[in-house]
C-alpha cells in the first residue's frame, strides 16, 4: 500500500498541493523524513491558511481543530469511529475534557443558550452531548475545507492520541497567530506608532492565555496511554515547534547559547532566519528608539506594561508546560532526544526581551 501511495504522488501530486502535502506526511515513516511537522500534518494545514485556497486564520482554525476534538470525542462515546477496546475515556474523564475543550471554543458555538455549555456537560446524558454537534463551527464546504478530516494521522490505535494531536496542532496554529503579532509589533514601532505596537504585543499576551487554557485539556489524558503511545513517536517532540522558536526570534535575538542548543539546530530554517544580517525583532525596535528619543513617557509606559504582560504570560505557560511534562513524562527522555523534564526546567529561566532587562 505504501508503494502504491508513493506512485500515487508521483503521477498525480504534481498539480494538487493538497494530495502532495497530504502524501508527504503520511508517508514520512515510510521515506524516513518523520519529525514533528509531518507527525502533525502541519504542511496540509497550512494550505488552509493560504489565501490561494482558503480564507481561514490560524486563530480560527484553532477552534475548528478544538470543535473536531469535541465532535470526536461525542461521536467515539456514542459507539462511532472506533472498535471496543482502544481506550476511551470513562465518563467522568469524558466529560473533564469536553468542558474545557467547549470554553475554548465558547465564542464561536452556535444557536442560543450556548454560553454556558461548558458549565452543563457534567450532567449531560449521551443522547444531549449529541445535540452539541450541531452547535460545533465546521470547516467551510470548499475543496480546501474538504482535506480537514486527513490532516490527523495518528501514528498508534489508543483513543486519546486523537486529542493529543489536535492539542498541539492548535499550539502550532496559535504561535503562527501570535508570530505575526510580533511581526506586526516591530513594523509599527519601526514607524513611530508605539500604541498600535502595545496593542499588537497585548493581543499575543491574550493568545498565550488562549494557548494556556489547551494544558488544561491535555490534563485530561491518561498518563499510561500517553506513555503507550510515544514509544511510536520517536523522532517528532515539540522541541522541533518552528512557529514557537519564530517567536521567540521576533520578540529579540536569543543568547548565542540557546541558539546553538538543540532548541534551535532542531530548527534549522528559524535558526538561520535569527541569524540572517537583516532579521529584526521587538528588542531591537525599542533599543533604536530609545537611543532616537523623541517618545513620550507616557508611550513608554504602554508599551513596557504591554512588554511586561507579554513576557510574564509567557513564563506562566512554560511552567505549566513543565507542570504537565512531570505528570506525563515523569523521568523519561523526551520523544526529541531531549532530557524532558530537566530540559524544560533549564527553559524556565529564559526571557524573551532579555535584551530590553538589561538596559
Amino acid at each position: 500500500m505504501l508503494l502504491d501511495l508513493t506512485r500515487i504522488r508521483t503521477r498525480h501530486a504534481a498539480g494538487c498541493p493538497f494530495l502532495a502535502a497530504f502524501l508527504d506526511c503520511l508517508l514520512d515513516k515510510h521515506e524516513e523524513r518523520y519529525w514533528n511537522r509531518s507527525y502533525l500534518a502541519l504542511p496540509l494545514l497550512e494550505l488552509l491558511l493560504d489565501g490561494r485556497h482558503s480564507t481561514l486564520s490560524p486563530d480560527r482554525l484553532s477552534t475548528l481543530l478544538v470543535s473536531d476534538v469535541i465532535r470526536f470525542e461525542i461521536e467515539t462515546a456514542g459507539g462511532s469511529r472506533q472498535a471496543p477496546g482502544r481506550g476511551r475515556p470513562d465518563a467522568v474523564t469524558l466529560r473533564k475534557r469536553l468542558r474545557q475543550a467547549l470554553r475554548f471554543v465558547a465564542d464561536d458555538l452556535g444557536g442560543p443558550h450556548t454560553e454556558d455549555l461548558p458549565s452543563r456537560v457534567a450532567h449531560m446524558s449521551q443522547p444531549r452531548l449529541e445535540e452539541l454537534l450541531g452547535h460545533l463551527p465546521r470547516p467551510p464546504a470548499t475543496d480546501a475545507g474538504r482535506w480537514f478530516d486527513v490532516t490527523v494521522q495518528p501514528v498508534y490505535v489508543l483513543h486519546d492520541e486523537y486529542f493529543f494531536i489536535r492539542v498541539l496542532q492548535t499550539h502550532e496554529m496559535l504561535f503562527t497567530a501570535i508570530a505575526a503579532d510580533m511581526q506586526a509589533a516591530i513594523s509599527a514601532l519601526r514607524d513611530g506608532r508605539l500604541e498600535e505596537g502595545a496593542e499588537r504585543v497585548d493581543h499575543a499576551a491574550d493568545m498565550f492565555e488562549r494557548a494556556a487554557a489547551l494544558f488544561r485539556i491535555v490534563a485530561t489524558m491518561r498518563a499510561e496511554q500517553f506513555s503507550l503511545f510515544r514509544q511510536f513517536t520517536q523522532g517528532a517532540s515539540a522541541i522541533q515547534s518552528e512557529q514557537y522558536k519564530r517567536f521567540e526570534i521576533l520578540c529579540g535575538l536569543p543568547p548565542a547559547p540557546r541558539l546553538r542548543s538543540a532548541a534551535f539546530t532542531s530548527v534549522p530554517v528559524v535558526r538561520a532566519e535569527a541569524e540572517n544580517a537583516d532579521h529584526d525583532t521587538v528588542s531591537q525596535a525599542c533599543l533604536d528608539l530609545r537611543g532616537a528619543g523623541g517618545v513620550s513617557q507616557a508611550e513608554w509606559s504602554l508599551l513596557d506594561a504591554a512588554l511586561a504582560r507579554l513576557e510574564g504570560r509567557h513564563r506562566r505557560w512554560k511552567s505549566t508546560h513543565r507542570s504537565l511534562a512531570v505528570r506525563m513524562l515523569g523521568d523519561a527522555q523526551g520523544s526529541g532526544y531531549t532530557d524532558g523534564v530537566p530540559y524544560l526546567t533549564t527553559c524556565l529561566q529564559n526571557r524573551l526581551f532579555w535584551q530590553l532587562g538589561a538596559q
